[in-house]
């Protein structure tokens, strides 16, 4: 068997293994956006708290406490749209007949992973606002968007500097979530190589 063909077996299984666990999508949608949602909220508070401590734990923790629920439940949207999108693309990518086809469906997870990044963006630029609204000190959201985007344009000018490090570290753990199906789809591929290379001795 060719590392594609075990890849594809090993994803078929993994697909029938979903297909028999699932159950019904209405109880199993609940459960899903609930799993992303506690997912969403403890990356954030893992993120916040090994990265900018200071500011967590200081004079600002209300508002930074508050940021954990709208950021929990808008990245569990995403999370959960994507699952179903990787989901489809997967039986998509099953039913190709050429291993180019093959590679090119699984790639739209890379592709939502770099939305992610942008999604990511979008969420703390609308948390942050809705959070200033409820403490009454109002912000507009092109403020609070350009203070995101900013701390972007500075980790890709200068990604070595201290300040960058944090927000890079920040971005990625953030990510987790949305990272899942393609760091699925790059296990397997290694696995594959792996079982190649061990039924040829």
């Amino acid at each position: 068997m060719s590392v594609i063909s075990i890849w594809k077996q090993s994803l078929a299984q993994l697909l029938a293994y979903y297909d028999s666990k699932r159950g019904a999508l209405r109880s199993f949608f609940p459960k899903l956006f609930l799993f992303f949602i506690v997912l969403n909220i403890s990356c954030y508070w893992w993120a916040i708290l090994t990265a900018y401590p200071e500011e967590a734990l200081g004079p600002e923790r209300a508002h930074y406490f508050l940021i954990q629920f709208p950021v929990g439940l808008m990245g569990a949207l995403f999370d959960s749209l994507s699952f179903f999108i990787t989901i489809h693309i997967t039986r998509r990518a099953l039913g190709a007949t050429s291993t180019k086809s093959y590679l090119a469906h699984l790639s739209v997870d890379i592709v939502i992973a770099i939305i992610a990044t942008w999604w990511v963006l979008l969420v703390f630029s609308i948390s942050g606002w809705m959070v200033s609204l409820i403490q009454q000190s109002p912000e507009s959201f092109t403020q609070r968007s350009y203070v995101y985007e900013r701390r972007l344009v500075e980790a890709v000018k200068d990604p070595t500097s201290r300040k960058s490090i944090k927000n890079i570290y920040f971005g990625v753990i953030m990510g987790v979530s949305a990272f899942l199906p393609t760091m699925t789809h790059l296990t397997m591929s290694l696995r594959s190589i792996v079982l190649y290379q061990r039924q040829k001795r």
